[in-house]
Formats: structure tokens, C-alpha cells, sequence
């Protein structure tokens, strides 16, 4: 009797489509020549239940029933995998294809002998020993009909051919029970590598990858949402949510990780959404942005805004640079956010962090209390209103340094928008204040890979200088977009430039950077070396035709 994993190494084999294991028959794999068997032992519906539970897990086998359940995992040494299975009855049908080939290291498959299936009362059922699958077998794949299964007298058919029309939008395969359960939704979220997991009332939940909102499963009652997102809600902010209609808070569910949570009421009912947090705080190499943004960190005083459409990664790059002020100074780093999410471990630094709602009223009181606190750093989750942006312009001004974010485009319209806060008669000093304070703008986007199955980061760098201080000044900001183009001298990245260098590394398309750049021909031209549409060059003046011409003209004018 073979052991499963020696089952599963048939699919390795030149030929071999598929393995089909149905309790009561022998082990079985579909070739061009239709199913034929691989062992003489009859399979059990035991063993096969505990082979399914090494593999999919044991809530997974639970729900198997008569309607087609179909999982994706990967097993060591045999690569990705997709596993169908059903119920009919006493007898347990399962289906197991490979998706992509196994790894390189894979230990080649032993060839098996070829019997005839043989009769149930010609052999004692024997089990079959489960294989022990890694943790979160979960993946993006094209939308594809589950295959049926049949039953032990009936002959297994091939399954349906593909349609020629164009093949249809992919879709998430994950656990089929998590749909109802939001630990277990959450663990898939971060096992396909979604940025958000979106669970909203009469709607199935939605995972957030590449930008794409993917359904999976069945859509959600207004009452499991509900059962699914109270209980956990803070008591604090039960009542908010109440009042108010929506509240934020971090959730840490263990190994599931960390999450920002948003609770709010909508037409349909509840509606929450999660944002992933990495355990692990990244830093600006693994967040694949420009290693001069470290120059600023080391300032003692100054302000650093980073910029950039919500979702675009934001609050990751501002963990990075606090992590450098972590690792290599002893300051004093003290944090105000909404809610507190990359928890940062000690290092050199002392860091105090502060969550607005539990340990603070508002950004404007932590801001004004920090003064005493003998702060360093400190870094200000948002700036979403004038008294914190008052209150961060004076902090930047009396020895500290400051770093925020700020929901805008571009690193020019940052400036503009600081300023514009503040009434007129306050602006001619908060234009002398920035002038004087601005360290750097961080303006970033974050665009989808050359594959799809990722994001890049596109980032336009404004680090303060002379000659911007100056223009902001004089109220000339209009003209950052001129200073820019001739400040590379300076540190000055345009956001086209880093488009072009992605699109001239290969981490993504120059049709997907043209959708992105404030200059799409341009950014071609950068890349390309030419401008579109631009006429091709004239071809080089044939020698020979010249002096052909030259001796036509010289025997006319003789002729003449």
C-alpha cells in the first residue's frame, strides 16, 4: 500500500492531469488516456478523511458536503496544489491537480506499477496516512467550475472543456467556512497578501489585492455582521460609534497579527475594514523607496511631511523612519497616532507611544503637552486640522523634530496646503515659518508590478534648501515645479523621474507608469528615448547618389 505522499507524486509524472481518490476504489490518476490505477489497496473513508485534515485542516473536512468545496494549498515538495472534494452518501470523492510545478528540489517520482481495479471484496480497506501541510494554503486563482465528483458505479468523466471566449475575472479561493468567521477571514486576508479585508451587511467579504476589491464566498446578513464586528468594538468607543455612527481602533488578535480597524453604519448595516499591520516594522529598503530619505532623520529640529492618496503606504513609510531614529540615536521619539499601529521595539532610542482616544484627547493636546515631555522627535500621525498644524509648525520651531503625513498629490501642493489653513492674515507667517523648517516632502504612489501581484513605490523627494525657502517666502510656490527640474544638484526627485526608473528597472510597465505620471509623454520619452508620434530621423544623404547627381548637373550644363 503506498503511502499518500508517494499518491501525490503522481502528479510530477509526465502525462498525469490529475489523481482522483474515492473511498471504496483504488487510488486513481487521469492521463491523456483517460483514469487509470495506481495501487492495489482500496481507500477508506477514514483515511482519507485524515489525509484531507494533514492537507486542508479540520475545519475544512468538516464542511464538506454534497456541494462541491475546493481549497488551494501548497505542500513541501510538491508546490501548489488545488484540492476539490465531496460528499455522496458514505462515499468520500476527492480530486487534487496541480496548479504549478513543484519546486526544484522535489525528489523525482518513483514509477508505479499499473493493475486493474480490483473488486471491494477482493481486498480489506486499508487507511491512507495524511501528509502534513504548512500553515495558510491559500492563493489567487482564475475562476475555474469546481470538477464533480462521482460516485463509486459510476465512470469518472473528463472534465468540462474551457469556453474560447475571453477567460473570466479572477476570483478569491480561500478556506470555504472563514466566510462567517472574521478570525479566520483575517488569517486569509494576510495568507493571499491583501492589503484590507472589507466585511460590510449584504455583501460577501471583500479582500483588497493590487488595488482590486476580490469577493469571496456568499454575502453577509445584517446580523452576522453585526455578531461578527461588536464584540470587538472597545468599550470606550462603543458609545462613539453609537453617537457618531463610525470609530477606529487597533485590534491585535495574536497570531493573527496586528490590525487598523474602522466600525461604521451604512444603508445595509455594519460595515468594518481592516488594514493588515506588519508585525515586523519595514524599512525604506523593503519598502523599495530612495535611501537619501534617511539623510533627513538626522536633523535635530525640522519638519519632514510625507504625502501621498490614502492606502498608498503612508504610515509604513513613517515607521521606517522612525526606526532609523531607533536604531541609531539615543533621542527621545515620542509618537501620537490614531490608532497606534507598528508597535516598535527597543532599540537605542526611548520611544513613547501615544493613542489618541486612550492616552490623549486630541493631536492639538498630546502636541501641546509634548513640550514638557522633553521630546526629541515626535511624530504626529495626521495633520488634519489648523490648531495641529499650529502646534506641529511651533513644535518644529523649538528644537524638535517633526514628521507627519498629510493626504495630497503632490510634494508642491503640500506647501500650498499648509499654508492655505491658516487665514489670510496668519499666512505671511507660517510661509516665513516653513521656509525656515522644512526638511523634506515625501511624495508617494504606489503602483501595481510588472507581474500584477504587487505593489511598487513611485516617490518624489522635495528636501528644504535655500532656494525653496525662498520661493515659499516670497510666496512663489507656483514656481516648486520649475525649481524642481533643475534641482537634482539639490537631492530633488521628481515623481516622473522615479516612474521612468521603475518602468527602466522592470518593476512595472510603462503603460501602467503613463496612468500615474503628471507628464505621460514624458515619462515615454525618459524611458523610450524619444518623444511619441516625433517623425523618424532622416536618413543619412547617399554618397554615390550625390556624386551621381553632381556628374548629371555637370553634363547638362555642357550639353547647355
Amino acid at each position: 500500500m503506498k503511502t499518500f505522499t508517494e499518491l501525490l507524486r503522481h502528479l510530477s509524472q509526465p502525462g498525469v492531469q490529475e489523481l482522483a481518490l474515492i473511498s471504496g476504489r483504488t487510488p486513481l490518476v487521469k492521463t491523456g488516456n483517460g483514469f487509470e490505477s495506481v495501487d492495489d489497496a482500496l481507500l477508506t473513508p477514514e483515511g482519507l478523511q485524515e489525509a484531507l485534515r494533514g492537507m486542508v485542516g479540520e475545519a475544512r473536512v468538516a464542511t464538506i458536503s454534497e456541494k462541491p468545496s475546493q481549497w488551494a494549498v501548497r505542500l513541501e515538495g510538491q508546490g501548489s496544489l488545488i484540492v476539490g472534494a465531496l460528499r455522496r452518501g458514505d462515499v468520500l470523492n476527492v480530486r487534487i491537480v496541480r496548479k504549478e510545478p513543484p519546486p526544484a528540489s522535489a525528489p523525482a517520482p518513483t514509477p508505479a506499477p499499473t493493475t486493474p481495479a480490483s473488486t471491494p471484496a477482493a481486498r480489506p480497506p486499508a487507511p491512507v496516512p495524511a501528509a502534513k501541510a504548512p500553515r495558510g494554503g491559500v492563493q489567487i486563482l482564475p475562476t475555474e467550475k469546481p470538477a464533480a465528483a462521482p460516485s463509486p458505479a459510476e465512470t469518472i468523466p473528463p472534465p468540462d472543456e474551457p469556453e474560447a471566449e475571453a477567460p473570466p475575472p479572477p476570483r478569491l479561493v480561500v478556506r470555504p467556512e472563514s466566510a462567517g468567521n472574521l478570525s479566520m477571514l483575517l488569517e486569509d486576508a494576510r495568507a493571499v497578501g491583501a492589503s484590507d479585508l472589507h466585511v460590510v451587511a449584504s455583501r460577501p467579504p471583500l479582500f483588497r489585492l493590487v488595488g482590486e476589491l476580490l469577493p469571496h464566498g456568499e454575502p453577509l446578513s445584517p446580523e452576522s455582521v453585526e455578531k461578527m464586528l461588536m464584540p470587538h468594538v472597545p468599550a470606550r468607543l462603543r458609545p462613539v460609534l453609537e453617537r457618531e455612527g463610525s470609530c477606529d481602533f487597533s485590534l491585535d488578535l495574536g497570531d493573527s497579527g496586528r490590525f487598523r480597524v474602522n466600525i461604521s453604519r451604512q444603508r445595509t448595516g455594519y460595515k468594518g475594514c481592516f488594514r493588515l499591520i506588519s508585525r515586523d516594522v519595514p524599512t525604506l529598503e523593503s519598502l523599495g523607496l530612495p535611501a537619501d530619505i534617511a539623510k533627513a532623520c538626522h536633523h535635530h529640529q525640522g519638519l519632514i511631511v510625507v504625502t501621498g492618496p490614502s492606502g498608498h503606504g503612508k504610515t509604513s513609510t513613517l515607521a521606517a523612519i522612525i526606526d532609523i531614529i531607533n536604531r541609531d540615536t539615543t533621542h527621545h521619539v515620542l509618537t501620537v497616532e490614531d490608532p497606534v499601529e507598528y508597535l516598535h521595539p527597543r532599540k537605542k532610542a526611548l520611544l513613547s507611544q501615544r493613542e489618541v482616544g486612550t492616552h490623549t484627547k486630541s493631536f492639538a493636546s498630546a502636541l501641546k503637552g509634548s513640550l514638557r515631555e522633553d521630546p526629541d522627535v515626535i511624530l504626529v500621525g495626521e495633520l488634519r486640522d489648523t490648531e495641529t498644524v499650529r502646534m506641529a509648525l511651533a513644535a518644529s520651531e523649538t528644537g524638535h523634530l517633526l514628521v507627519s503625513t498629510m493626504n495630497t498629490p503632490s510634494a508642491a501642493k503640500t506647501i500650498d496646503r499648509l499654508i492655505d489653513l491658516f487665514p489670510p492674515g496668519d499666512q505671511a507667517q507660517v510661509r516665513m515659518t516653513l521656509a525656515s523648517s522644512l526638511r523634506l516632502i515625501v511624495s508617494q504612489r504606489l503602483l501595481p508590478s510588472t507581474d500584477g501581484r504587487s505593489l511598487v513605490a513611485a516617490a518624489e523627494l522635495l528636501p528644504g534648501s535655500v532656494a525653496l525657502g525662498n520661493l515659499i517666502r516670497d510666496n512663489k510656490t507656483f514656481q516648486i515645479p520649475s525649481l524642481q527640474q533643475r534641482g537634482k544638484s539639490l537631492g530633488i526627485v521628481r515623481f516622473d523621474d522615479s516612474l521612468a526608473e521603475l518602468v527602466r528597472s522592470g518593476r512595472t510597465t510603462l503603460e501602467t507608469a503613463r496612468l500615474y505620471a503628471e507628464s505621460p509623454d514624458e515619462v515615454e520619452a525618459m524611458v523610450t528615448g524619444k518623444r511619441p508620434g516625433a517623425p523618424p530621423p532622416e536618413a543619412a544623404p547617399d554618397p554615390a547618389k550625390q556624386l551621381l547627381s553632381k556628374m548629371g548637373n555637370l553634363l547638362n550644363r555642357k550639353s547647355a
